[in-house]
């Protein structure tokens, strides 16, 4: 068993060795307590990204790869996330007991301590029972003004957690972590209020968030490279499109229906956002609806302009060709 033991860890050391010459990326990882018959690996960012083991316990899996894609946010059999940049090697130890999950994570030292803010920021959600589906909140009838109050909250909390590990963590890596959470928060100002009003019936007015369309004053969008390659930033950026449209009219007495087709939600944020802004949350639009299955031929005119007028990042475009395929 020593022997063994041994063996591993010099096969894990002389790849690292390799893994760095040949500039990959590697993730790694052990899980104790998994009781499925695979262990699955999936990359949030690029679906070419991706790999099964065969669930052997103790055993380590390892998975090197190359990726255009950085910052990416990889999956452990669709549960544990591990946010890392190209180039990183991140091994993850995972033990499961029951509903329990502990996870630690070591190798790049600065991939690693930016997982470590990552789960302190979920710790603050946990203390404030901060849930992330809208609808549920809904339905356990949490008050608006706390939902607001608590996104908020977690605002300032990832500026803190920012502020503690600048310069220990990659800042490529915290811009993601803080765009991420950015992005939730700022859908549950948006969100949050109306959503309540339909379900339970209460005026927004009557729900003690102050003035509604006050709420989003002062928000400044991002730009940086981390933030464009973040699903959840992509999701605010086109519903945040569809609220200044609805203000708008608000302010000057006139009407506005939000666009429920892709063609009118293309059409829209084409129009509100330049630049990165628009290659991303445009690229974000078609490739949910690819990935929807329905109807795929309706992307087609769009996915010309756009990649004739609008794409400026090519790696969307390899992934825009894949889906099509």
């Amino acid at each position: 068993m020593r022997e063994l033991k041994l063996f591993t860890v010099i096969a894990m050391l002389c790849w690292h060795g390799f893994a760095q010459g040949q500039n990959k990326t590697v993730l790694s990882s052990e899980i104790y307590g998994y009781k499925q018959d695979l262990v699955y690996y999936d990359c949030i960012q690029s679906p070419s990204v991706t790999a099964e083991f065969h669930n052997n316990p103790g055993e380590q899996y390892v998975y090197p790869f190359t990726t255009r894609f950085s910052p990416i946010v990889m999956l452990i059999n669709g549960k544990t996330e591990v946010l890392m940049n190209a180039g990183d090697s991140v091994h993850v130890t995972i033990r499961q007991e029951g509903k329990s999950r502990n996870v630690v994570y070591s190798g790049s030292e600065k991939a690693v301590a930016a997982n470590k803010m990552r789960q302190e920021l979920r710790q603050a959600y946990r203390s404030l029972n901060y849930k992330t589906q809208l609808l549920s909140c809904v339905a356990l009838d949490i008050k608006p003004q706390k939902r607001v109050t608590d996104a908020q909250t977690l605002l300032e909390t990832v500026k803190t957690l920012a502020a503690k590990y600048q310069g220990k963590a990659d800042k490529q890596l915290v811009d993601y972590i803080q765009a991420e959470q950015e992005a939730s928060s700022y859908m549950s100002l948006m969100e949050y209020p109306r959503m309540y009003e339909e379900v339970r019936h209460q005026a927004i007015a009557e729900q003690g968030i102050g003035e509604y369309w006050k709420l989003m004053d002062g928000v400044k969008l991002r730009e940086d490279a981390a933030a464009m390659m973040c699903p959840d930033y992509a999701g605010f950026l086109i519903r945040y499109c569809f609220y200044m449209g609805e203000k708008k009219a608000v302010e000057t007495n006139a009407t506005y229906a939000m666009p429920q087709m892709l063609e009118g939600m293309y059409d829209e944020v084409k129009r509100f956002y330049t630049g990165v802004q628009r290659d991303f949350a445009l690229y974000t639009l078609m490739c949910n609806f690819i990935r929807n299955g329905k109807q795929v031929e309706r992307v087609m005119p769009l996915y010309k302009e756009y990649k004739e007028k609008y794409n400026k990042n090519k790696v969307y475009m390899e992934v825009l060709d894949q889906l099509l395929q």
